[in-house]
């Protein structure tokens, strides 16, 4: 068996010598129920996902000194195995800092009562540290890459020298001692990372970089200024990032270098108790695009997949003003608004990221070897509502134009009737009249080979490349699609979809490769696939399927698609709800579930005015929830279906210190009530292998 090569040089990652784009996203294995690991990794993997990520957080591991706990949840090696059964990769982030908004940065309470100061130069903190490293490395060893495991990857640190620890010469040997100890310890990888944002010193590492659409740690209860990460720019740094530590400037590294890669690109945001932004899909999809546009080779998610904490043995594990940092957390929910939630629901956000998972699972190669040609037209600060920006990435005279006309929470001006053109050192590319309103955003291709043909110019957008008796092409596009060919392909197809039917494709891989359309979501499974729906979607395929899913039957054709209606019965599930107790700022209500639930998985959407929610599950405190304005979805699956639960909600005041998008009705100044409740089946179908 021939085992895979990994490399980087300043521009990219490599993969058996050959330029690599992978997508990477952050799943937290501590945060999630261990026998729902292998659902939510496929689920992942089924985004477009190629590697996880994950945090060793200081503190599950060893909350009590000396007392090490990697059972349960909390079983790394466990988690490691089911990533490999799974056919993904694994970074781990190690620490011993971690933050992700853990108690104590995820630095247990008894190291941070020791005498010395941690994140230091200290040879006792040192020792500790190695202590932990060794105990870490001892949970995963055989599971390395060069042991023909998952594991390709080592975050040593995190911000180290942004938010908190050393700068300069004595923060980059701190970084380098760490490295040496981890390596002392047996963790042999080829990629070692650190964080590079804001001042954040790196020791030698691969920098990764971070992008967030809004910032939930900002102390400012208002609107705050517009997102940087929204325009095209050269520009690898995000200054939000951290700014509850003070405003980062700078980088400490050459970025000729080293590639631009993302470990920390925002797939939500976590809401604090002060302030409370919604991450919408397209906030992080147009995000994301707009990184493509600026160059970047890696797209990596944080988070990917939202969880719950762990139940602590001493105390609660979240941050809090309480432990000495600037936010409150909820005890239990970091749901993140996620590409896949706390419950494990697969959100809109993941079917955006989507577009652009599949488009470089199969254009990234090439798109990695593609320079950032940024023209002097584009706009350079994210003020400027007015003017169209735009980006070019291109190898010669093949590439792509970016064009973002979307800004969150700002409006943005129309362009109507835009020509856009690309001007390269031999020729001008240009692109039909199109109209461009406030929050579109696209890329397009120009002088692209598509198979055996020769693409100019199209009005349509790249999506993937279907491997069937003939390759097909799939493109898509929200307007009416224009290719302009030098050479039309004779043995390639070219299949256009509207952009509403490129965010629901999966690709099936089957006796080959077919594009399955539906309003639900398709996941491997170890025995073929499952679709997931909740509302009796149908399903559409190109080509036709081989056999009719479980639970569907054909329907005919319908412009080269093969058409399933779902045959299957909808169960009813009855809620009811009873308010059992009121206080002057809070209500205690019961909920009850009429029917057993037959299904993967039952959602209660709670709809509540407030400030919070807590759940109860058999009179013990379960899970909780800051009012957004959305609806909030508990996954009943994880609790073994109860037929009755509590939801404690309390009082959240007009004049309340909150930065809320969305305020509920305040009835004489005050919202405390359960406004409705409602359950949802979500049902598998399977599709054999």
């Amino acid at each position: 068996m021939n085992r895979t090569e990994y490399s980087v040089n300043e521009k990219y990652l490599l993969k058996n010598g050959q330029p690599w784009f992978p997508m990477m996203g952050e799943m937290h294995f501590t945060r999630y129920p261990r026998q729902y690991w292998k659902e939510s990794l496929y689920k992942m993997k089924a985004g477009g996902i190629e590697i996880v990520s994950t945090y060793v957080f200081w503190l599950h591991h060893e909350e009590i000194e000396k007392e090490y706990d990697f059972t349960g949840q909390r079983d790394l090696r466990a988690f490691v195995e089911t990533v490999k059964d799974c056919g993904m990769t694994l970074f781990l982030r190690v620490g011993p800092w971690c933050h992700g908004e853990a108690r104590n940065g995820g630095m247990p309470d008894w190291l941070l009562k020791k005498e010395y100061k941690v994140r230091t130069n200290n040879e006792e903190y040192f020792e500790e540290v190695t202590r932990y490293y060794k105990k870490v490395a001892e949970q995963v060893e055989g599971l390395y890459h060069k042991d023909d495991g998952p594991i390709i990857g080592l975050q040593i640190e995190n911000e180290y020298g942004h938010c908190g620890g050393l700068q300069g010469e004595e923060g980059e040997e701190h970084m380098r001692r760490l490295t040496a100890i981890a390596k002392d310890a047996g963790m042999i990888v080829p990629y070692y990372t650190a964080t590079g944002w804001g001042g954040a010193v790196t020791g030698g590492l691969i920098p990764v970089m971070g992008g967030y659409c809004e910032a939930p740690w900002d102390q400012r209860l208002t609107e705050i200024e517009p997102s940087g990460n929204y325009i095209f720019t050269q520009e690898r740094n995000d200054h939000n990032i951290g700014s509850d530590y003070g405003f980062g400037t700078g980088i400490t590294f050459d970025i000729t270098k080293h590639p631009f890669l993302t470990a920390e690109l925002g797939g939500g945001l976590q809401v604090t108790h002060h302030r409370r932004p919604v991450a919408y899909p397209k906030d992080i999809g147009a995000m994301s695009m707009v990184k493509l546009g600026c160059g970047v080779n890696l797209l990596g998610y944080y988070m990917y997949h939202g969880g719950t904490n762990p139940e602590g043995k001493l105390t609660t594990l979240q941050e809090s003003r309480a432990t000495g940092y600037p936010n409150d957390l909820p005890i239990y929910s970091y749901d993140f608004s996620a590409p896949i939630r706390e419950y494990g629901q697969m959100s809109g956000t993941l079917k955006e990221i989507k577009l652009l998972s599949m488009f470089v699972k199969d254009f990234g190669s090439a798109l990695c070897e593609m320079k950032t040609d940024i023209p002097k037209t584009n706009p350079l600060y994210q003020t400027n509502l007015s003017d169209l920006r735009t980006s070019v990435r291109r190898n010669g005279n093949r590439g792509y134009l970016f064009v973002n006309n979307y800004q969150r929470r700002y409006q943005m001006a129309d362009h109507m009737g835009e020509l856009l053109k690309v001007e390269l050192e031999n020729e001008v590319i240009s692109y039909p009249e199109r109209n461009i309103k406030n929050g579109d955003f696209f890329f397009l291709p120009f002088n692209m080979r598509v198979g055996d043909g020769e693409l100019k110019s199209a009005m349509a957008t790249p999506l993937c490349i279907l491997k069937e008796e003939k390759e097909t092409y799939v493109f898509y596009t929200n307007q009416e699609p224009k290719y302009d060919w030098v050479k039309e392909p004779v043995h390639t197809k070219v299949l256009t979809l509207s952009r509403e039917d490129a965010l629901n494709s999966w690709i099936v891989s089957l006796d080959k490769e077919y594009l399955v359309i539906t309003a639900g979501e398709v996941i491997a499974c170890d025995t073929g696939y499952e679709i997931l729906n909740r509302n009796r979607e149908g399903l559409k395929s190109y080509p036709k399927l081989p056999a009719e899913p479980v639970g569907y039957r054909y329907a005919g054709e319908e412009k080269g698609f093969s058409l399933y209606e779902c045959v299957d019965t909808v169960q009813a599930c009855e809620v009811s709800y009873t308010l059992l107790k009121e206080e002057e700022d809070k209500k205690l209500y019961e909920i009850e579930i009429s029917d057993e639930v037959q299904g993967n998985d039952c959602f209660l959407r709670i709809h509540f005015g407030g400030d919070t929610a807590k759940l109860y599950v058999e009179d013990s405190l379960v899970g909780d929830w800051f009012y957004t304005g959305q609806i909030w979805e508990i996954g009943l699956k994880r609790y073994g279906f109860p037929r009755k639960v509590k939801i404690e909600i309390t009082a959240l005041y007009k004049d309340a210190p909150r930065f809320l998008e969305t305020w509920p009705e305040c009835k004489d100044g005050i919202a405390c009530e359960l406004y409705n409740a409602e359950a949802v089946i979500e049902k598998g179908y399977h599709i054999k292998k």
